[in-house]
């Protein structure tokens, strides 16, 4: 399938011809709870839910103008641009690229999608891009955060081609097993798995590449996995321990790793061009070039690759 520019077009929030903005579904959802109570009663009084503590999820939220967060996290989000001024531009080029490889996913024929560590919802959410571009297609997101998981669920309603459950991605079995997926995905067909910033959050090593391999053998061959995690290859020492010490506080700490270690997560998968490269430079676009001067400020590493067929 050709994906026109007219088509990417649709992904980009624009301006009509008398000025007029278009929001997508998300932006006008968003803006529709803006100055409300979002974290609901149930969800502030669930033991496993931590609003003191900050929260990567919610501290992306705030990176990207939402409202669905504390305090705490505005003030953690804070600390880390004090550190590191690019940070919320770093979460827009990860998102540009989340954008691009879906997109290109469509475009080789993908339809399904399993979109782990899917955050809170924000504007461009995979099941927006996917069903503009092949309408009918599935999306299923999991997310380890209730406060992620409560909105995407009120973001949804009424979509019966997508849903959103609480599961982490530690373990996969659980992910695949839970009813959900099987209902909405056909796991005997290629899906696109996408793996999008939350491989830092999985510290220890081998934990981490334990989990991908779970995920590759779970999905059929043809399937694709869209990766992408931050390192530190090119960053000052110092910054990448302020961040790493402040993420340390969170309820998700996290880790950069180095090129050859995010390399190993494509490991039995056969990486498409451009491979791994600082997230701007995989297939950019031209309304898509933020950080494209200078890709390494945007501190992502990005790769797609797919499951080989049985020779």
């Amino acid at each position: 399938m050709a994906i026109t520019s007219k088509d990417k077009s649709l992904l980009y929030t624009l301006q009509t011809a008398d000025g007029t903005r278009c929001f997508s579904e998300t932006e006008r959802w968003m803006r529709s709870r803006k100055g409300r109570n979002v974290i609901s009663d149930e969800t502030r009084d669930a033991e496993h839910v931590h609003l003191d503590k900050p929260s990567a999820a919610r501290m992306y939220d705030y990176f990207f103008g939402g409202f669905h967060n504390t305090a705490a996290d505005r003030h953690a989000a804070e600390a880390v641009k004090a550190i590191y001024p690019d940070a919320p531009l770093v979460m827009r080029a990860n998102r540009a690229f989340l954008r691009r490889a879906v997109a290109f996913l469509i475009e080789r024929g993908i339809t399904q999608f399993l979109d782990i560590g899917a955050g809170i919802p924000t504007v461009g959410n995979v099941h927006e891009i996917a069903q503009r571009l092949h309408p009918g297609a599935r999306v299923v997101y999991v997310d380890i955060d209730p406060v992620a998981v409560n909105l995407s669920m009120a973001l949804l309603a009424g979509n019966p081609d997508a849903a959103v459950i609480l599961a982490d991605a530690r373990r996969p079995a659980a992910i695949f097993a839970h009813p959900e997926v099987p209902r909405l995905l056909d796991l005997e067909r290629p899906l696109g798995v996408l793996l999008v910033s939350v491989l830092p959050f999985l510290k220890e090593n081998e934990e981490a590449y334990r989990a991908v391999d779970a995920i590759r053998a779970a999905v059929a061959p043809g399937s694709y996995l869209a990766i992408s995690h931050h390192t530190n290859d090119d960053m000052p020492p110092d910054i990448a321990a302020q961040t790493e010490w402040l993420y340390a506080g969170t309820t998700n700490p996290s880790r950069y790793r180095t090129h050859a270690e995010i390399a190993r997560f494509f490991a039995n998968l056969t990486l498409v061009e451009p491979g791994l490269v600082y997230a701007p430079l995989w297939r950019p676009e031209p309304l898509d070039d933020l950080f494209l001067r200078r890709p390494e400020r945007a501190i992502n590493l990005a790769g797609v690759g797919i499951k080989p067929f049985p020779e």
